[in-house]
């Protein structure tokens, strides 16, 4: 994969050291057969005892030398393990961050969850076992083979047998496993998926006593990853016992030819035990080998779902000059715009729409639900790029400029309202992070927020659960409303922010941001007529067109699709009246 690339070149040396230590360890444990053939060949044959103690005493330091290379190996391959996890789920946030919205809609939000927990962790767990046991196992197969060919090359022909056998074994292991961890990861998924959606909408759920619902959908994602990795773990399952019994099948093999030629006078006995046990070496590499095919064959699905999110490039970045500096702030042109979805083949969201908003000037967007509003707005701080035509923000096309910079002159209230789990004060100043109390306070007070903020017992230090939950909606749009206005940009959106609060405390909000408004640009979108009536220009959307721009009293005359909102919001009875007037 190509983002391991990175990592293997900060990490080599430490992993050079790792694999010089467990070199140790393989050549100690292949010396110690070697060692006690000696024993019993010499020294228990011929009845040698200061012999015995003296290779006893060198098994010994043998022995330690192979426990200290070990631990050294254990301690570097856990520190360099840990770190590398940590550096890899911080680049893969940071890649998620960099991502314009068109490339996160390709992903299940779910799914990025796993990728940065599950998936990092397998990824983890593999290069663990590389520098722990996985490296060691080939040096011990290969070592073990050299060493029994080197103390009886007619009895090694056992192993010509054994080890292509086992390594066919090994080779039908992996291609069979990998597109079952694939699934295994997909389903897992799932699982993500379905608990987040139940805990976003738990109130919902117990409002209307949907638990039972809910667990069988639960159920039916959980019980649907069990049966993945089920038959994933059972299809792997056949391949460790194939292993373990051909190369024990080849052990009693060696017994038997070897107790022929003992009984023959041509073989020693310790030279049958150490045949033994490296024929056991090799049994434990190749169980292991088959246990990293089979680590290898879930960290590569996992580092492949990974490298889907590094490889995706991000249309919006570049080299962008300097912005321009105009003596107009606040301006934005939509020129020919028309705007659809990369992920539907519906028709465009927004066709072909032209308008201008200016400095200083309050413009209201009106339109049935499905009409583009949110999705209009959403282009103006590049959330996404055009299909089609230009939009300008002081004069320069959004696309020429950083949109780091570009949304620093922008402060949006978005329709859905969300609040991060913190103080109030924490959660104001999300909008401008070095902000004053004053300039805190007087964007809350703008906001109507003050007032309510300040009846708590710990005021502007309330602390809000995930999401604001102890919050009213109300409360939650106001704190929002707060946070975009202390911002004190040159563009401000309030898309639909003011849909749970009570008409007094709209017109509270809507006089302050009167006076707020009067050098900046500011758009408002809402579903209740009452929110725009009042606004310098009103625009009426329908199925992504603009039928209608003007004054209320304007629209009420020109625009039918203005009219029928007027009429299914207020009443006829209303609409009488005011075509009387």
């Amino acid at each position: 994969m190509q983002f391991l690339h990175s990592y293997a070149g900060k990490y080599w040396k430490l992993f050079s050291v790792a694999f010089a230590f467990l070199t140790l360890e393989a050549i100690c444990d292949l010396l110690l057969p070697s060692v006690m053939a000696e024993i019993i060949d010499v020294g228990v044959a011929k009845q040698q005892l200061d012999f015995v103690l003296r290779m006893g005493g060198l098994m010994l330091l043998i022995t330690a030398v192979g426990a200290v290379s070990a631990s050294m190996r254990n301690i570097l391959a856990t520190h360099v393990s840990q770190r590398f996890a940590a550096e890899l789920r911080s680049d893969l946030f940071r890649k998620i961050q960099s991502l314009s919205f068109e490339n996160i809609d390709k992903f299940d939000r779910a799914a990025l969850i796993t990728r940065l927990t599950s998936d990092v962790t397998q990824v983890q767990n593999f290069a663990n076992g590389l520098m722990r046991i996985f490296a060691k196992a080939p040096l011990l197969c290969i070592g073990a083979l050299i060493m029994a060919v080197r103390l009886n090359p007619h009895l090694s022909l056992v192993l010509v047998v054994v080890v292509p056998i086992v390594g066919i074994l090994i080779f039908i292991n992996m291609k069979i496993g990998f597109p079952f961890f694939i699934k295994v990861q997909k389903a897992l998924d799932r699982v993500n998926s379905v608990m987040r959606e139940y805990l976003s909408g738990v109130r919902v759920v117990r409002a209307f006593n949907r638990f039972d619902y809910e667990v069988n959908k639960f159920d039916q994602a959980n019980q649907e990853y069990q049966s993945r990795s089920t038959i994933a773990m059972r299809a792997m399952a056949v391949f460790s016992p194939a292993i373990t019994l051909t190369v024990n099948l080849g052990i009693v093999t060696v017994i038997w030819l070897g107790g022929l030629r003992v009984s023959s006078g041509s073989m020693q006995v310790g030279h049958i035990i150490a045949f033994v046990n490296y024929m056991t070496q090799i049994l434990f590499a190749l169980m292991t080998i088959t246990m990293v095919f089979n680590m290898f064959v879930r960290a590569k699905a996992s580092a492949g779902r990974i490298n889907e999110v590094f490889i995706q490039e991000n249309g919006m970045a570049g080299n962008y000059g300097a912005m321009n500096v105009t003596a107009i702030k606040g301006r934005v042109d939509f020129e020919n715009v028309s705007f659809s979805y990369a992920e539907t083949s519906g028709p465009p969201v927004i066709k072909n729409l032209t308008m201008t908003c200016l400095p200083g000037e309050t413009v209201g967007i009106i339109g049935s639900t499905g009409s583009g509003k949110s999705s209009l707005v959403s282009l103006i701080p590049r959330f996404y790029d055009v299909s089609a035509g230009v939009i300008r923000v002081n004069g320069q096309d959004v696309r020429d400029m950083d949109p780091k910079q570009l949304r620093e002159k922008i402060a949006i209230v978005p329709q859905k309202t969300m609040l991060f789990t913190g103080t109030v004060l924490e959660n104001i100043r999300f909008g401008k992070e070095d902000a004053t109390m004053e300039e805190v306070e007087r964007a809350a007070r703008m906001a109507d927020a003050h007032d309510f903020v300040s009846s708590f017992a710990e005021g502007y230090e309330t602390v809000l659960g995930q999401h604001g939950v102890n919050f009213s909606g109300g409360q939650k749009q106001r704190v929002s409303i707060a946070r975009a206005l202390v911002r004190q940009p040159e563009i401000l959106i309030l898309d639909d922010c003011t849909s749970a609060v009570d008409v007094t405390t709209e017109a509270n909000i809507k006089r302050a941001l009167k006076l707020y408004a009067k050098d900046l640009t500011c758009l408002i979108i809402a579903q209740r007529i009452t929110s725009v009536m009042d606004a310098d220009t009103i625009v009426v959307l329908d199925q992504g067109q603009i039928v209608g721009t003007g004054k209320h009293d304007e629209l009420m005359k020109s625009c039918e699709v203005y009219r029928e909102i007027f009429q299914s919001q207020m009443g006829k009875e209303t609409l009488k009246n005011a075509g009387e007037k």
